[in-house]
This record gives C-alpha cells, sequence and structure tokens, in this order.
C-alpha cells in the first residue's frame, strides 16, 4: 500500500484536492481551497508558491511544520526542510509539479544527532493553479512520525514518486481496494456556514480602495490658503 495512503491527514488532503479536480482533470485554483474542509489535517497541511523554476516557498504552515523546524516557516523556502545535499532532488520534482501539474510524493528521514533520535516522514505535493490560470501554487502536507527532539529536524529524501492525477487513484481505504463497486467519490462541503472565518490555512485578505475621485478631491478642505492684503 502506498505510504500516503497510510497516513489519514494525507489522505483526506488528496482525496479533497480530487474532488475539486474539474471533469477534464483541470488543476483546482489556490482560491477554491476551503480550510473548513481538511480541518482535522489543518496542522501538518502547507500553502506554497513558486518563485523560481525549482524553488517553492511556503507562505502558510500548518503548526507541524514549525515546530519541526522551531520558527514559523510562512515566507521560507520549502527546501529548508530538507538537507542541503538533496534540495537539487526536491528542486527537480518542485518543477515538474509546476511544469507537468504532477502529484508528488516523498519519503523522508530526519538527519539524526545529539537531541535528534530516529524520525521519519511523509510529503505530498499537489499543484494549484493561481486566479490568473497559471501552475504557480501548491497545497501540501508533511506527516512525521517519531519523536521530533531538539529542532531544527531536516530531512535526507529516501524516495520520490511523481504521477499525473489521472494517474493517482492508489489513495484508498483499505477495506475498499478490493471492492469491484467502489463508493462514488465523496463531495466535500465546508462545514461551517460562508460568513463563518476562515482559520488554519486562510489568508488575511487586503481590501482595495482606489484613489479618490475629481469630485472627492474637490471637496477636500485646502491644506494651504493664499491670503492677499491690500492694506500696503
Amino acid at each position: 500500500m502506498n505510504r500516503s495512503g497510510a497516513s489519514p491527514p494525507l489522505r483526506q488532503i488528496e482525496a479533497y484536492w480530487r474532488g475539486l479536480l474539474g471533469d477534464d482533470g483541470q488543476v483546482p485554483l489556490r482560491s477554491q481551497i476551503d480550510p473548513r474542509s481538511i480541518e482535522e489535517a489543518l496542522e501538518y497541511a502547507f500553502l506554497g508558491e513558486r518563485i523560481a523554476p525549482m524553488l517553492a516557498k511556503v507562505r502558510v504552515a500548518g503548526t507541524h511544520l514549525n515546530e519541526l523546524m522551531g520558527l514559523d516557516m510562512g515566507g521560507m523556502p520549502l527546501s529548508t526542510l530538507i538537507a542541503p545535499e538533496d534540495r537539487e532532488q526536491l528542486g527537480a520534482a518542485v518543477s515538474k509539479l509546476f511544469s507537468d501539474g504532477l502529484v508528488i510524493r516523498l519519503h523522508l528521514v530526519a538527519e539524526e544527532g545529539f537531541g535528534k533520535g530516529r524520525l521519519t516522514g511523509d510529503m505530498l505535493l499537489l499543484p494549484l493553479r493561481s486566479d490568473l490560470g497559471d501552475l504557480s501554487r501548491m497545497i501540501g502536507a508533511l506527516v512525521t512520525h517519531g519523536r521530533i527532539g531538539r529542532t531544527p529536524r531536516r530531512f535526507r529524501i529516501e524516495s520520490i514518486s511523481m504521477h499525473a492525477p489521472a494517474q493517482g487513484e492508489a489513495i484508498r481505504s483499505p477495506a475498499l481496494s478490493d471492492d469491484p463497486n467502489p463508493a462514488p467519490r465523496p463531495v466535500y462541503k465546508p462545514a461551517l456556514k460562508p460568513t463563518d472565518p476562515l482559520r488554519g490555512l486562510s489568508e488575511g485578505a487586503t481590501p482595495f480602495r482606489g484613489a479618490p475621485t475629481k469630485d472627492a478631491q474637490r471637496k477636500r478642505p485646502p491644506y494651504l490658503r493664499l491670503v492677499i492684503s491690500n492694506d500696503d
């Protein structure tokens, strides 16, 4: 069985992402991601953005990633989690994710040392489109197995697998894996009302305010006033 299939948070995030795929396999938009629909997996999840052909940065990170590194991962390169000697491998996988829309799975083993015992991990990277339609966003998750210990914890890459979304139906409950008539894919709905504030991976929105109109400018009281005196 696929390693990521053994981890409920990774399974939940991939199942949710697949539920957003278009009928033609169109990659979901970043704006379609509703954190409320993956609430039980949020601590392991993160959102990323392409900043170079082989480099992505973490925009919003769940608490588990922050605990692994001992700092807030928001704004940090995803490669920060990986040992320097394996970052080129990660970069090649990230490049394929953004260029071809591939699903990426990595099995990781943490570097060990003083206060750093045995720790393994599974990472899942899923492509997203920006509001402009380009493949430049991602949703991912990292689940580890073992005690975190002294931070930061960085990982060596033990294996990488990549495949197109249409080839990724391997993630199933073991009880259904041999079922000749599997149940239809569930439709995910927000657990809360749309008007409720988002939590977890939500990013704060800054309202747009345009320049004031000419009428508004004319109504504004002047800061300087020319005074002419004819007494002299």
